[in-house]
């Protein structure tokens, strides 16, 4: 009779601790894979280095701080209008998004020239004052970093991708949309820090831990 308390006891333990396996648990084991995985296969012949030295600055960009996606913050009032104009921009970057959580560095790609291409063809003529100046900043930065994503590898598409996010959440805040999105948030991007992204569906699909963490994360709001 002690013999089965004992293992009765033992038995429940075990299942707690399995239980309580958090993301950000699983996120150590993976760091782990990754980077004997980044050690074996990421050849700095193609112009990045390891994730600690980022990119290579020959193609004439220059790197952000890896927490500059929580750092780089815009004072803006938040638009409740419902805009169509910025649809084109916000689908782009949603192709984005679902390629990163599926890992698809080619349809991320794609999403990157589309979102380049996106805000080309954007009409700000009815933009003025403070407005007109915000949306610049916003699109200086969204382009540039949708270009890295259209000739990076997947990790470094992910880095920008933060950075990517604020943008896009700025625009939305600043010129409005027609859609419903879901403001999400994974706390183990960012080195830890955090990050947010943008979806279309209310439901969870990490783009920074992809098919390894797809649940890894939490809505922080909804928008419309």
């Amino acid at each position: 009779m002690k013999n089965l308390k004992v293992t009765t006891v033992i038995l429940a333990m075990a299942f707690i601790g399995l239980t309580a396996i958090s993301c950000k648990d699983a996120k150590k084991e993976n760091t782990n894979e990754e980077g004997s995985q980044m050690e074996a296969s990421h050849d700095n012949s193609d112009g990045h280095h390891d994730k600690e030295a980022m990119h290579d600055n020959s193609d004439g960009h220059h790197d952000e701080d890896s927490d500059s996606s929580t750092d780089h913050t815009r004072d803006i009032e938040a638009n409740t209008q419902k805009n169509t104009a910025t649809t084109p921009i916000i689908d782009a970057y949603i192709q984005i998004k679902n390629a990163l959580t599926t890992d698809n560095k080619n349809e991320a790609a794609k999403g990157g020239t589309a979102l380049v291409a996106a805000f080309s063809k954007f009409d700000m003529s009815n933009l003025t004052g403070e407005t007109h100046k915000e949306y610049m900043e916003i699109l200086e930065s969204a382009k540039e970093h949708a270009e890295h994503i259209v000739k990076s590898p997947i990790d470094h598409q992910r880095e920008h991708f933060e950075v990517l996010s604020t943008d896009i959440n700025d625009l939305v805040a600043l010129l409005g949309t027609e859609k419903t999105l879901y403001q999400d948030s994974c706390p183990m991007a960012n080195n830890g820090k955090g990050a947010i992204w943008l979806s279309e569906v209310e439901e969870i699909k990490n783009p920074y831990m992809g098919i390894k963490m797809p649940t890894c994360g939490t809505i922080q709001k909804q928008i419309n």
